[in-house]
């Protein structure tokens, strides 16, 4: 088992936040106006969007390591629907294209990858979200 920590902060003299994992950051905040945010990073919505677009990235990056193939491009959208009180995610929609190094057809390639795909099989799967003290 392996575990990942994730660090959040608030940032001195704003109502933004620092995150960091290891050596890497990024700054969480709200729309301006919105509850005191200034726009100076992303929102959750727009995070999770990252983690399921972002994640899908490396993956695709992974699997064609282990097949020994080389992506040239790869263009991913994620659409996330956004509804309730109080509001949450309830569709994603990810959109891939991958551009094989070689000209090959990619499609093989994001349909393997989707099957090992931490973040989508993850949230597919209803990962528990536990506040502890």
């Amino acid at each position: 088992m392996q575990t990942a920590t994730i660090e959040i902060r608030n940032v001195t003299g704003t109502e933004a936040a620092l995150g960091w994992a290891g050596g890497h950051t990024l700054v969480v905040d709200r729309p301006v106006g919105r509850a005191g945010g200034l726009g100076l990073g992303f929102n959750g919505a727009q995070l999770l969007g990252l983690t399921i677009g972002g994640c899908f990235a490396n993956d695709l990056r992974y699997v064609a390591d282990q097949e020994g193939v080389k992506i040239q491009d790869i263009s991913i959208t994620v659409d996330l629907t956004l509804q309730g009180d109080p509001i949450i995610a309830t569709d994603a929609v990810i959109r891939v294209s991958v551009e094989m190094a070689d000209g090959a057809d990619g499609t093989d390639l994001i349909r393997r990858t989707s099957a090992i795909s931490m973040a989508m099989n993850s949230l597919n799967r209803g990962i528990a979200v536990r506040l502890q003290g």
